[in-house]
């Protein structure tokens, strides 16, 4: 059985959900769902690793775009992957196919989660009369209890009704992070058990998302506390080379003939400044295609291309040629595709990038889709995005 440390931050995150679909990497504030507490998790200096158990293909494929090698995907079987399914049958799955000491639960629904909570929980749970801890608001609400046709006061006496100030309130679940042992987790089957501390975390943090009003609610906040995050920030700043596909991105995918037979292609001028920006920054621009096209030649030539790569079979094969040429790291290009045979570079590059229309497995592990089709200013587009990250850098 495989050891994975002492300290493992389980999240699990489901493709099923029904009230907002694929919500854990629905972009809240700019970023994936699940980036923030992914965020905390890989923060917290006592957490040896970070798992992420799911079903889906979408959120694996999300998750290694966040780029941690502290990260762990495993796989999440059919059985408790169900709306029925309990966190602890997820939990009790994992637990019984890999080794460790402490289990620190995350709920992907808690983006207000920071490291430092994580940190104080962890501290409280290293106590000596601690067992488990769980993360807790203050609320300062009078509950009252339905019974019969009449209610009655849990928390007050309605006729010494107290002052907010001076009121304790109590302590609420917010469901942010549960904390135990995996020997106590397999002996109650509860992800808390025995003698329990808590973590008070502020008000704002009571809410979890489950629904739409919930989602709006977090992400002012999140605007409140955190700055607009771009999430391919760190991905563009690095980038030096922009290399694209021609038909279906530089042309629209058309094929246009004279009534000689003669083929003709549809470029966009737009494209032909963008690259004009990127080579007065330095970059190194140019086309990879399967196509051996002289239109194409031509078109690189006259936008002063320095790759005009035609007829290509191994477009990732091409990618290292390049690498080499330009002493280049793959994770310093930029590729624009849009069909099955880019699939193999757009997996290699920093910033992969397609275009609307484009082929679903494509689509599926790209980072960026284009506002505009392809042979209508898409390269353009993309090179939009690059120059306002490098701005904003420079500013």
């Amino acid at each position: 059985m495989e050891r994975l440390g002492k300290t493992v931050a389980f999240i699990p995150v489901r493709g099923g959900s029904k009230s907002i679909p694929l919500k854990n990497i629905k972009l809240i504030h700019g970023r994936p769902l699940v980036y923030w507490v992914l965020d905390a998790a890989i923060d917290c200096p006592a957490v040896d690793c970070v798992v992420v158990s799911t079903d889906s293909d979408d959120i694996r494929q999300a998750v290694q775009r966040y780029g941690s090698d502290k990260i762990i995907l495993v796989d999440r079987s059919v059985e408790v992957s169900t709306d029925t399914a309990s966190t602890e049958s997820v939990m009790l799955e994992f637990a019984q196919q890999y080794e460790f000491d402490n289990f620190l639960l995350i709920q992907a629904t808690s983006p207000l989660l920071r490291h430092e909570h994580l940190t104080e929980g962890l501290t409280k749970f290293n106590q000596p009369d601690v067992d488990s801890v769980l993360s807790v608001v203050r609320q300062k609400r009078f509950i009252w209890q339905a019974i019969n046709d009449q209610v009655k006061p849990n928390n007050y006496d309605p006729l010494h009704r107290p002052r907010r100030q001076d009121y304790d309130g109590f302590l609420v679940e917010n469901g942010a992070f549960y904390i135990t042992t995996k020997e106590l987790f397999l002996a109650t089957g509860c992800r808390i058990s025995g003698t329990i501390a808590a973590v008070e975390m502020p008000e704002e943090t009571y809410f979890e998302i489950d629904e739409p009003s919930d989602w709006m609610i977090v992400e002012k906040f999140l605007e409140k506390h955190q700055p607009k995050a771009n999430p391919l920030e760190s991905k563009i700043k690095g980038l030096k080379c922009l290399l694209t596909d021609c038909d279906g991105v530089l042309t629209d995918g058309g094929m246009y003939y004279s009534e000689q037979g003669d083929e003709q292609k549809k470029f966009n001028t737009r494209d032909g400044m963008g690259f004009q920006l990127l080579r007065e920054r330095g970059f190194i621009l140019g086309i990879i295609t399967g196509e051996n096209s002289q239109l194409v030649q031509r078109r690189a030539e006259k936008l002063k291309l320095d790759i005009c790569a035609k007829g290509v079979k191994d477009k990732s094969h091409v990618l290292d040629q390049i690498c080499t040429q330009y002493h280049l790291q793959p994770s310093e290009v930029a590729f624009i595709g849009d069909d099955l045979n880019d699939v193999g570079i757009l997996q290699r590059v920093g910033l992969a990038c397609t275009v609307p229309g484009a082929a679903q497995e494509v689509t599926r592990i790209c980072d960026y889709i284009t506002s505009v089709p392809g042979g209508s200013g898409a390269v353009r587009d993309v090179v939009d995005l690059i120059l306002s990250v490098k701005r904003e850098e420079e500013a």
